[in-house]
């Protein structure tokens, strides 16, 4: 499960052909070459959580066909892809498994990430959604992010 929970970084409800501000992409995909860091995850229960440093939080989905992720202390990668409906799939991922501090986000990400398949950008942002409960996670363009 813990596996899982980069999905929640990387792991985005609404899709959209926009390309985020200041970010373009290398193919066809509005993902392709784009680097993200976390604003806030959104409850279906409306409880919102911000990290305490966006830098901390964040996911690089490489042209490639892999992508990268940070999660506080730990760091992932797999493979990904769109699908023709527009949903986001991963590989299996393989992770760093350290324990991290107090304040952390790791634990609640792992927990609700486990499910997010669909993926949106709007107004610059990428929303990442799908979980059953609901909510989404928000993030912005990395600063000097792949252009």
């Amino acid at each position: 499960m813990k596996n899982k929970l980069i999905l929640a970084l990387m792991s985005v409800a609404l899709v959209s052909a926009s390309v985020a501000a200041g970010q373009k992409s290398r193919s066809g995909n509005p993902l392709s070459g784009t680097s993200w860091q976390l604003v806030k995850f959104q409850g279906s229960d409306d409880t919102t959580f911000s990290p305490d440093d966006k830098s901390k939080y964040t996911i690089t989905f490489g042209s490639n066909g892999r992508v990268t992720a940070r999660v506080d202390c730990n760091r992932a990668s797999t493979s990904w892809r769109v699908t023709a409906n527009d949903r986001l799939e991963f590989g299996s991922w393989s992770r760093t498994s350290a324990k991290c501090g107090p304040g952390s986000l790791h634990d609640r990400i792992v927990t609700e990430g486990a499910a997010v398949r669909n993926f949106a950008i709007k107004d610059g942002h990428l929303f990442l959604s799908g979980m059953e409960g609901g909510g989404y996670y928000e993030l912005e363009p990395m600063p000097g992010g792949k252009q």
